[in-house]
């Protein structure tokens, strides 16, 4: 009888996890998609670059609204907003690139984040590996980010920001590796923040990307 309900506790335990698991990749495809659509539309509108300024505290300020409504159905719309604030930053961005005739870097670069993508989330579902031991680590790099972003206003020297760049692309990876896990370990129950999380990770992958081409192109 017990190990009866043993067994019935671990089958609800996986039904539970597959479905936040489901959900947050449904949510994510939608948001990014979206994303991309804002993204368009600012591209074709011409709209200008966000100020260093708003953009910090339009980010972080919607990111904490997403955190603050998450467990209700507000929160789906503050996720939408959020990656929708995103999608517009990105769209001077790219307006930029196809205007310098670099428009192919923008599709290496989507490539590169897909591709980072389901690698690392092939992985974590594949060996079912609890990647917990990666929070110290990216506490560390965070840290390190933070300094490196500052440091950046001050330094402009290519080299720096390849540093940089790279750096956000490792963080990110692992922010993918460890959110997986972290949903299919039972670890995140809510998936409205697993779904920003991993967005958030893709948008730094991408953008981090783009520079790295582009310095790197520059260079030919």
């Amino acid at each position: 009888m017990q190990s009866r309900i043993i067994v019935e506790t671990r089958e609800e335990s996986v039904l539970a996890t597959n479905k936040v698991l489901r959900n947050t990749y449904f949510l994510l495809a939608m948001t990014l998609t979206f994303s991309a659509v804002v993204a368009f539309v600012a591209m074709s509108l011409n709209l200008p670059p966000l100020h260093y300024g708003i953009m910090l505290v339009g980010f972080y300020g919607l990111l904490f609204l997403n955190n603050a409504l998450s467990n209700s159905g507000w929160g789906i719309l503050s996720t939408f907003a959020l990656t929708g604030f995103l999608g517009y930053s990105l769209g001077p961005i790219l307006n930029a690139y196809v205007g310098a005739g670099l428009g192919d870097l923008i599709v290496l670069a989507l490539a590169g984040t897909a591709a980072v993508f389901f690698a690392c989330s092939a992985y974590v579902l594949t060996t079912k590996k609890d990647m917990f031991f990666l929070s110290g680590m990216m506490f560390t790099l965070f840290i390190v980010l933070v300094v490196g972003m500052i440091a950046s206003f001050f330094f402009n020297m290519p080299g720096f920001y390849v540093a940089l760049s790279s750096l956000f692309i490792v963080f990110s990876s692992m922010g993918i590796l460890y959110e997986t896990s972290n949903i299919i370990h039972g670890g995140e129950t809510n998936y409205i923040r697993a779904t920003v999380s991993l967005y958030v990770s893709l948008y730094n992958i991408f953008v981090s990307l783009l520079n790295l081409l582009r310095i790197f192109g520059s260079d030919d």
